[in-house]
Order: C-alpha cells, then sequence, then structure tokens
C-alpha cells in the first residue's frame, strides 16, 4: 500500500514529520517497505529564467539560451526544445545533478562546439508526466533561483506491507485510524455527503446468487460529463501506483485506495435489462478490462445484463461496458462478494486485482451505503450529473461479532501492565465498542473480520500501547543440569550437515514443491515405498509448485542443471530436508532425508592426469558410507542389496541395508532415461540417505563414548586368499570372516581382486587381510590355527576354498 504524506493528512490531522511516521507505523505492526522523497530526486534543478534565446551556428534544431539562476552571473545552455524563449520561465538541471528518468550526470560539455552547462528539462525527464514535446512552462510569478522541489512541494511516498490479516489498512483511512489511535495524530471524520435521489433508479439491479453475492447496490447518474481528473486526484493515484485514466475511472480507483472499497462504474448506454449478479454459465467467456478473455465456470459469479456476463465479479470489470470520454450516463455498482468465491475464481482464472486483493481479505459488509454516499459525492464534484435513488438487492452480514474479555488478559498473555482506562481508550480509538460489566463485551467492526476472541484484542492492546514496552523475560529453567536444546533428530541432521560440509558438498536449498512431472519420475524408489500415491496439493502456489516431493533428488537435479547450463564446470551438493509421502490409502507421512549429487567434472584435465575425469557409482557410495558412519551407522554391518530404483542405472546403482527390510540409503549413477527428462548431459552419480531409518543409540552409547583404553599386546595379521563365486559380493565375505571369532578378530578387509590365468572360469579370487588382537597373552601357533579353521570353514559356508 503507497501513499502520499498529503493524502494522508487528509484523513490525519498531525504535525509529525514523515521519521516520525514511519517509526510509529512499523511499532503498531504496519511495516514500512520504504520512503521516496521526490525532493531528493530533484536536487539540483532550479527555477530559471530564459534571457535570450539564438540559434546554434551549426545546427538548425538547437538554441544558445543564456539563463538567470537568481545567482547574478546567467548561465549558457544550448537547448532543442521548441518552445524555448526569451522570457519563459522553466527549469534548468544544474551541472552534478541526475535526471530521474534516465540516471543521467549532468555536466558542463560542448554540444557543436558552443559550451552548455545544464539542461533545460521537460515533464518526462523530470518524471512528473509524459509530455516530451518541449520543456516546462512555469508561471510567471514563479520565484528564480529557487529548487524546483521546494517549489513544486514534492510530496514523500510510503509504501506500507500490508499482513493479510489486516484488511482495513487496504485503505489509507484505516492506516490513519491506527496512527491516530497510536497518538500521532487526530482521525478526521468521513467526508460523506449523501445526496438524495432525485428520480427513481431506472436500471433494475438484483441477486440471484445470494451464496457468491449477498447485496448488491446500485444508482443511476444522468448528465456527467467525463474528461481527465483533477491534478489533486492524478497526484494521489500516482503516488499509490496507479495510472490516471479518467475522472469516472480514477474516482473509482480512488475511493477503494482511500477507504478499501471496490465498486464499480458502468456506462448505461452500454447495458441492455437489468443488471444482475449470477452464477456463470459454464464456459461462458468475458472480455476483461485487461483485454484478455476468460472461460467461465459455474462456480464464479458474474455481473450481467440481459445480453451476457459483463464483469467478473468482485476481481475485474468487463471491457465493454466501461466508460469512456463520451460516456454521459453511468450505473454506480457497489456490492458484498464472498471472500471464498473470490479467491478460488482468482486462483481458477490466474487473475489479480487490486479489487480482488481486497475482497479475498475481507471488506466491510456495513460500508456500503457509505461508500455509495462517497463515490456518488466525489463523481458528482468532479463530473456533475443528477442523481438516482439508491436501489439495494439483498443484504450484507450484518450481525456484530461481540468478544467477552478480561483486562487482565492483557498483562497475563501480553506481558505488559496496561491500566483499564487506556485499554478501553486504545479499543474505542481502533473503532471498537466496549460495554464494560462483569468483564467486558467488545463489538468488534465489521472492518476487522481478522478479530476472533480475546487473544486478539490483547494483540490489539498491546500494539498501540507500544510493543517495545515488553520487557523481555528468560524462560523458566529447572535447577541442576540443563535439559539439551535440541532433539536427538535434530542432533542428527546438525552433525550429518556439517560432516558433509566438511567433505567439500555444497548446501543447497531447494522448493518442498515440484512440478508433478519431475515428482512422478522419482515416485517409485526403494521396494517399500513403490505402492505410494504422489502428494499434489489441492491449493497450489502454481503448477509448478503443485506437487509435494517425495524425494529430494529431483530439486537437486534441478538445481544441477541450471548450474552446468551457467558454466559450472564441477556440482557436489547436498540437501538435508524433508520428503513427503502419502500411501495407498491416502495417510500422509514426513521422513528426514539427505540427498545428494555429483555431476560435472570429478577432477580437471591436467598435465598428469590426462583427460578429465567423471563422477561414478563409487564416489556416491563412498560419500554414502562416510556421512553414515558419522550419523552413527554401523557401516561395517550395512548389506550391500539389489537395485536402487527406476530412476537409476541398471547395474550401477544399489541400496545400503540393515537386513532385508531396513534400507538406509541408495546410490548409484542417474538413469539416461531421467537425465533426459531433467535434460541434463553427462553422468550423474547421486545418492539419498534416509536419516529416519538410522537406528538410535541404545543404553549409555546414547549420552556418552566409552573410554578409549589401548591394548597392551600388539596386533597380529594374517592375509588370506579365496576362490568364490564370482557374482559373491565381496562385503559378504569380508562379513563372514570377522564374524569368524569375535573375540580375536577386530578388522578384516578387502585389499585384491582377482580375474584371470589361475582362476577358474566363473570363480574370482578374493584377498583378505585379518587383524587379530591378543588380549591377555601372546598368540601360539595353535592359537592361530584354530583362528584360522574358524575363518575358512565361515568363509567355506558362502562356497569360498582357501587358495593353495
Amino acid at each position: 500500500m503507497k501513499f502520499s504524506l498529503s493524502w494522508l493528512k487528509q484523513y490525519l490531522e498531525t504535525d509529525a514529520t514523515i521519521e516520525q511516521i514511519a517509526a510509529t507505523l512499523n511499532a503498531i505492526g504496519l511495516e514500512v517497505e520504504g520512503i521516496e522523497d521526490p525532493a531528493e530526486k530533484l536536487e539540483g534543478f532550479r527555477v530559471a529564467k530564459v534571457l535570450t534565446a539564438a540559434r546554434h551556428p551549426d545546427a538548425d534544431k538547437l538554441q544558445v539560451l543564456s539563463v538567470d539562476t537568481g545567482d547574478g552571473a546567467p548561465l549558457q545552455v544550448v537547448c532543442g526544445a521548441p518552445n524555448a524563449r526569451a522570457g519563459m520561465i522553466g527549469v534548468l538541471g544544474l551541472p552534478g545533478a541526475t535526471v530521474p528518468a534516465n540516471g543521467m550526470v549532468l555536466k558542463k560539455s560542448a554540444i557543436r562546439g558552443i559550451e552548455s552547462n545544464g539542461m533545460m528539462c521537460s515533464t518526462r525527464e523530470l518524471e512528473l508526466g509524459e509530455d516530451h514535446d518541449g520543456i516546462i512552462e512555469l508561471p510567471e510569478d514563479a520565484p528564480i533561483g529557487t529548487p524546483f522541489a521546494q517549489y513544486h512541494g514534492a510530496d514523500p511516498v510510503i509504501d506500507v506491507a500490508i499482513t493479510p490479516n489486516r484488511p482495513d489498512c487496504m485503505g489509507l483511512y484505516g492506516i490513519a485510524r491506527d496512527l491516530a489511535a497510536a497518538g500521532i495524530g487526530t482521525l478526521n471524520s468521513l467526508p460523506v455527503e449523501d445526496l438524495p435521489g432525485t428520480f427513481p433508479c431506472p436500471v433494475a439491479v438484483r441477486t440471484e446468487d445470494t451464496e457468491g453475492c449477498p447485496a448488491f447496490y446500485g444508482r443511476v447518474i444522468k448528465g456527467v460529463k467525463n474528461g481527465p481528473s483533477p491534478q489533486w486526484l492524478q497526484d494521489a493515484l500516482k503516488s499509490a501506483g496507479q495510472r490516471p485514466i479518467s475522472a469516472l475511472v480514477d474516482a473509482t480507483n480512488f475511493i477503494m485506495l482511500a477507504f478499501g472499497r471496490p465498486a464499480h462504474a458502468y456506462d448505461l448506454a452500454k447495458l441492455r435489462g437489468a443488471v444482475v449478479a449470477r452464477r456463470a454459465g459454464e464456459g461462458e467467456t468475458v472480455v476483461a478490462l485487461n483485454e484478455k478473455t476468460y472461460t467461465l465456470d459455474a462456480e464464479m459469479t458474474v455481473i450481467a445484463d440481459d445480453a451476457g456476463a459483463h464483469d467478473i465479479a468482485g476481481i475485474m470489470g468487463g471491457q465493454h461496458s466501461g466508460c469512456g470520454d463520451d460516456t454521459t450516463d453511468i450505473l454506480l455498482e457497489i456490492a458484498y462478494f464472498d471472500p471464498t468465491r473470490i479467491a478460488k475464481t482468482g486462483r481458477k482464472l490466474n487473475l489479480t486485482s487490486d479489487a480482488r486483493g481486497r475482497f479475498e481479505r475481507g471488506i466491510d459488509p456495513q460500508f456500503l451505503d457509505t461508500g455509495m454516499a462517497l463515490l456518488t459525492g466525489l463523481i458528482v464534484k468532479l463530473c456533475g450529473g443528477e442523481v438516482s435513488e439508491v436501489v439495494r438487492a439483498g443484504a450484507a452480514p450484518g450481525t456484530p461479532k461481540i468478544v467477552h474479555f478480561e483486562p487482565s488478559l492483557v498483562e497475563k498473555l501480553g506481558g505488559v501492565t496496561v491500566n483499564p482506562g487506556e485499554q478501553k481508550r486504545i479499543l474505542e480509538s481502533l473503532g471498537f465498542s466496549v460495554v464494560e460489566a462483569d468483564g467486558w463485551a467488545v463489538t468488534v467492526p465489521g472492518w476487522r473480520p481478522d478479530v476472533d476472541g480475546a487473544p486478539d484484542i490483547v494483540e490489539e492492546v498491546v500494539r498501540i500501547h507500544g510493543l517495545d514496552k515488553v520487557e523481555s523475560v528468560p524462560l523458566p529453567r529447572a535447577e541442576g543440569v540443563a535439559l539439551p536444546i535440541a532433539t536427538p533428530a535434530q542432533t542428527l541432521e546438525r552433525r550429518v550437515r556439517r560432516a558433509a560440509a566438511a567433505r567439500g558438498l555444497q548446501e543447497a536449498v531447494t522448493w518442498s514443491f515440484l512440478p508433478e512431472a519431475p515428482a512422478q519420475a522419482f515416485l517409485g524408489q526403494a521396494q517399500d515405498e513403490r505402492d505410494g500415491e504422489l502428494w499434489v496439493l489441492a491449493n497450489p502456489i502454481s503448477e509448478d509448485m503443485k506437487a509435494m516431493r517425495p524425494s529430494l533428488l529431483p530439486g537437486l537435479l534441478m538445481a544441477a542443471r541450471r548450474n552446468l547450463d551457467r558454466g559450472a564446470s564441477a556440482l557436489r551438493l547436498f540437501e538435508i530436508g524433508r520428503r513427503y509421502l502419502r500411501g495407498p490409502g491416502g495417510a500422509s507421512d514426513e521422513r528426514l532425508a539427505l540427498g545428494l549429487v555429483l555431476a560435472g567434472e570429478k577432477t580437471p584435465r591436467g598435465w598428469a592426469t590426462g583427460k578429465a575425469a567423471a563422477f561414478d557409482a563409487y564416489d556416491a557410495k563412498a560419500e554414502v558410507v562416510a556421512l553414515l558412519a558419522e550419523a552413527g551407522a554401523p557401516v561395517d554391518k550395512l548389506q550391500v542389496m539389489g537395485e536402487a530404483g527406476p530412476q537409476f542405472h541398471p547395474g550401477q546403482s544399489a541400496t545400503l541395508r540393515l537386513g532385508p527390510k531396513n534400507v538406509l540409503a541408495r546410490f548409484g549413477m542417474l538413469h539416461p532415461r531421467i537425465a533426459k527428462q531433467f535434460d541434463i548431459d553427462g553422468p550423474v552419480a547421486l545418492a539419498e540417505i534416509y536419516l529416519d531409518a538410522i537406528p538410535g543409540r541404545k543404553g549409555a552409547a546414547a549420552f556418552a563414548r566409552t573410554s578409549y583404553a589401548p591394548p597392551a599386546l600388539q596386533a597380529v595379521t594374517r592375509d588370506y586368499a579365496f576362490l568364490v563365486p564370482a557374482g559373491l559380493p565381496a562385503a559378504d565375505l569380508v562379513r563372514t570372516v570377522q564374524g569368524a571369532d569375535k573375540v580375536n578378530i577386530v578388522a578384516a578387509r578387502l585389499f585384491d581382486d582377482f580375474r584371470g590365468q589361475g582362476v577358474p572360469e566363473g570363480q574370482k579370487s578374493l584377498a583378505l587381510e585379518v587383524t587379530l588382537q591378543p588380549l591377555e597373552k601372546s598368540y601360539k601357533d595353535e592359537d592361530l590355527k584354530a583362528i584360522s579353521d574358524k575363518v575358512t570353514a565361515a568363509a567355506a559356508k558362502l562356497g569360498a576354498v582357501l587358495r593353495g
């Protein structure tokens, strides 16, 4: 919501400065996003008089002017404006001034060999209008040498962010009311001039959709003269970011911006028969004021006559019934529309407007007659005319909302002491009425639909009294050892995030919403989730944010594509967040996960390494294993099983599990089909860790690490080479050997995988290094032999034979 200081002062008697007003707005919850002071843009521009004007010796369309700036020493200025002449008074930009329209900094320069000390300006160059045919001509009594900003009366413009729960502040009068309640001035009464009708309204007005349009008021004004609106009105609209159009259109926009009350004016000559608020026909079309055609359905409300629909009710008027310069008779419409219906219609049509923004937030239902009187008075003042009686169809919701309130709640809930008399003053200055009985009965004004109960009343009192007066109070703390401030899940998330960053991965933050196609591509994941359904929002922000992500990987792939398209050579991205699942029965679930994507060059080309190397599935696996170890997962017990899902390349992907069902992670190379869908060239390694599936620590291990006691005796290593079936995973053999004697064997690792001469067809040779740790005494030969027998016996269960 933007408005000028002078416009605000039409409704608020105050001597406060612009800085004081801005500070008060921020203090009462109306955030000031910015202040534009035109005086700053016009700095360096002066009122100046042209003393002489002579033709430029080397240019037919240029003149050399002698300009008086009030300093006693005329300046020479070269000017190309056709209306420049001796004796006229205009605006001179001095060297060092910045032209608002284009940002050009003026300086002394030679134009066709003649020195010029500035520029005579047009209204467009100073952003005061669209005229660029000549320079500004000021009245003869304009004081020479005066800064133009001072002469023009530059009016600061305030830009305030209005939260969705404050529809009353979508009109400037509501903002003035809040400021007056905060003690920044006195609120002026509404300038209502109720003009009685001199003839019956010649147009029948009715509502046939009482759900979508409970109340529809109209009246006719005959004999109006449309044209440009006066300067004061144009200035007000421009300060709000509106473009002046004509007196009739500007009047309706002014009432909307000043009082938050949308209205519409129809050219009576373009209407046929009765004007009705009704449901749209299925497939009915309307050409709106933005010159676009919209196809409607039966759930939408329109304003129509016998010829068809004219308006998309409460959102945008129709083009063919709008007012033009030749309009002489008009029908004014002021109605109350259901906020929910307006919101649904706007979303379906993807159509936004100032009217929609106000109606869907909630318009004061009791402001119909007052709004009609204000609009009628303004139009008659601007355009003249004779007014008819008002026709009222239906009735707006009129039951006032009464909240039972105890003044003591302000201290209990708000944490600040405000005496009851001050509380009552604040509420009444905001438009609430207070009846003191057993407790207070507070009647909520119609322009505050956001106030539902006593806590909302407390909020109103506290924000006007001053949020800065609420003291900071520490939360109560139990005696003894402080409780942990983070949950186990939060601690896990922080630890894994730091570990990923330490390994050189870059954290990304992507949307939780996705387009349907990428989300659908990652719906089938590990085996326990392939029967789920996509979680599609009923009320999405847009089509590109319609589905909740079933995986973090599609968002990371989209981020990778954007970066690769912009020239990134290597990407190592990760993200920690929730994925959203919905089972066949509709049950929804959120699960914590970590996704990572490795794309581009793993190592760049170089004289020592040759060509650039790309990432592969083993790089993804290495990251997964390292992060799982940091998360506390028993990585030595993990099993590599199966394919990771349809999104991964067959034969180049797998899952890491604890047992056959508990999937902790999946990793591998991206399937070429999915890579094509995401428009990514080159190999991409990716992985997803299901942090919620990692088993928690039990017992004392959850609180503290066990004490470290180094062994007294030196460890012993023994090497074993086994012939095993070619399809046997090496990890299975390592795990089996390490478990053969849990007392003595402390580690086992693979150090060779050989297939070739001397190894039978269909087999491979796996060599393991086994570490043995004596406890109380050194091993003897018979001890080592007994351990070796256990190792070979355990390996034999997998079909492994010790090589001779």
